[in-house]
């Protein structure tokens, strides 16, 4: 007599078309996980974006008794409203006499004079007023920055103070809806980054190759004559095209392709499987 033989379950489709019972939970796993890493991905893109979104200064020169362009990288992080105005406040125990502006397409600028809190000497000479802040302002709605945006503002200014102070300078954003945030903590070091940092920069020692080292006598002159001095250089607008912005967007492409791979790994298995 021979032995009843049983019959091994399907694998592939069922009759009706349908997938196994068991491949169906299979793909609902894959893409349960895919969905998962898809939104933590995102969660560390938008924290590392946020963190990073702070207005910073670029010094192209350090050294004391010297002159330095300024460079201020302004972010718009507020997802709800636009920046339309940048203020920048100079120091005024360690003031700058000459201070050049360099002109942004869609931005006025200005700077402001005024009276020092206490009279200070440069170079034997007594000051009483100095430049106090610069101001620029968005001439219109489309040269606003929004939360995808930032701009760079740049001052020449001179001369720096001695080596190892501390220069702080202050900056004042406001922004379209009347919000104001205003960015002057000082970061100490050996201590956690405050939430509103100062941008700020320390001034080095004069090592003979700098050939703007000396102050400039003229400088002094012009600023106990109380001339304003600004800048005609060329605009530069700058929008989405840093070397930051850049990274975000590869790394963006990076979980993009995870996911896909990923993707094509699960339905790759389903067409096994069945």
């Amino acid at each position: 007599m021979l032995a009843a033989h049983s019959t091994p379950p399907p694998i592939g489709p069922s009759s009706d078309g349908t997938a196994p019972a068991h491949t169906a939970r299979t793909a609902r796993r894959t893409l349960r996980g895919i969905a998962a890493f898809a939104a933590t991905s995102g969660l560390l893109l938008a924290g590392a974006g946020a963190a990073s979104a702070h207005i910073s200064v670029d010094p192209t020169s350090t050294t004391e008794g010297g002159y330095s362009q300024l460079t201020f990288s302004v972010p718009s992080e507020s997802t709800d409203t636009t920046t339309n105005m940048i203020e920048v406040a100079l120091p005024t125990d360690t003031l700058f006499t000459s201070v050049r502006v360099k002109p942004v397409e869609g931005w006025t600028s200005e700077v402001i004079r005024g009276d020092l809190p206490e009279p200070v000497e440069v170079d034997g000479a007594t000051l009483t007023e100095a430049p106090l802040t610069v101001i620029w302002t968005a001439t219109d709605g489309e040269h606003q920055l929004n939360a995808q945006q930032y701009q760079t503002f740049s001052l020449s200014v001179g001369t720096l103070p001695e080596a190892g102070t501390t220069v702080e300078l202050p900056v004042t954003q406001s922004y379209a809806d009347g919000t104001v945030r205003v960015w002057d903590e000082p970061a100490v070091d050996g201590e956690e980054e405050p939430e509103n940092p100062a941008p700020s920069f320390v001034t080095t020692a004069f090592d003979g190759t700098d050939s703007h080292g000396a102050a400039s006598t003229e400088a002094t002159d012009k600023a106990v004559a109380g001339i304003s001095q600004v800048g005609t250089e060329q605009a530069s607008t700058m929008t989405d095209t840093s070397g930051t912005t850049l990274g975000w967007i590869g790394l963006g492409a990076g979980v993009l392709g995870l996911l896909v791979g990923a993707l094509a790994l699960a339905r790759t298995r389903g067409r096994r499987q069945n």
